[in-house]
């Protein structure tokens, strides 16, 4: 059954109605084609007038939308002979952060990602998409195995923030976090990441400091989730959608910000209506920034990646 969120609930009495007719049809042999149409048009045009204006605080609930295509969706729609890699070689293997080894059109490449799961089990499975700091040591690891093999590294990026429990600042969540990022920036190897959910504070940046940085259109990235910054600033989570509309989350304010390199446009109704398609031409358009990186040498993607997140300062402090 579809998952509709609340400011869908009129399309979600369309499609119930439609689906209703459809039913009565098989059940009776009745023909209602007719009225089945105008209940899809009606549906559809409500469906495009509610898209076209979405706030920014719709805009967090349709990247969080539980159908919504995850990391692992990607991997198994985009990599060939994905073999995962585990384990960080200090503490444990964190299920929440995904990697491996695969091919991608031919190509051999390191994969990163988050996973949050699709159902109870996996969700619990992958810590809801919150690695802890034997992920990141992880994701580090495998950064560094990509560069001495000379493998391009794709990341996909999901995740509400890195996991906030004592356990994990006692085994120093901080100072992971931070050696993901300086080894993204450090890899002298092509790197393309891809935003496709949520992207949470400095859980989403050390695995997305990338060459291209992607982002689908109804994703949100931000350096606290709204329910956050609502609850400092007004100590009020009902705060929210004020917090959602400050904070410049959306991918269209990213682009213009330049904090993020393309928008990836998502269906009508967003990425989980038409998953398969989505993943194809995020796997088109991670191609096409990924060839021309294939071009420059290890010291030029290094210096380019460092003074691309520079100028990002120079522009937020002028």
């Amino acid at each position: 059954m579809r998952h509709f969120l609340d400011f869908e609930k009129p399309i979600a009495e369309l499609e119930g109605q439609i689906e209703e007719l459809r039913r009565t049809t098989d059940a009776g042999g009745i023909d209602v084609a007719d009225e089945i149409g105008k209940l899809r048009d009606k549906a559809e045009k409500l469906l495009a007038s509610t898209y076209a204006k979405l706030t920014p605080w719709q805009k967090a609930q349709v990247a969080r939308h539980p159908d919504r295509p995850k990391c692992l969706a990607y991997i198994a729609g985009l990599i060939e002979d994905f073999t995962p890699l585990a384990g960080d070689r200090a503490f444990a293997d964190d299920q929440a952060m995904v990697g491996g080894l695969g091919r991608f059109r031919g190509r051999p490449v390191m994969v990163l990602g988050i996973e949050k799961g699709t159902d109870t089990d996996s969700r619990i499975k992958h810590n809801f998409g919150s690695p802890r700091p034997e992920g990141y040591r992880k994701a580090r690891r495998l950064m560094d195995l990509a560069g001495r093999f000379n493998l391009p590294i794709l990341s996909f990026v999901d995740t509400a923030g890195a996991f906030p429990g004592v356990e994990a600042e006692a085994r120093g969540q901080a100072e992971a976090i931070a050696r993901s990022i300086e080894a993204c920036l450090e890899a002298p190897v092509p790197f393309v990441a891809t935003i496709i959910g949520e992207g949470g504070s400095g859980g989403a940046i050390a695995i997305a400091a990338a060459d291209r940085v992607l982002m689908l259109e109804h994703s949100i990235y931000s350096v606290i989730s709204p329910e956050g910054c609502a609850s400092i600033l007004w100590r009020d989570a009902a705060q929210a959608p004020t917090a959602a509309e400050a904070l410049r989350l959306t991918a269209e304010d990213l682009k213009k910000l330049n904090l993020v390199d393309i928008v990836v446009p998502e269906p009508m109704g967003g990425a989980h209506r038409e998953a398969a398609a989505v993943v194809a031409d995020v796997g088109n358009r991670i191609e096409a920034c990924l060839n021309p990186l294939m071009e420059l040498d290890g010291a030029t993607l290094r210096a380019r990646r460092r003074e691309k997140f520079l100028e990002m300062g120079r522009t937020g402090i002028v």
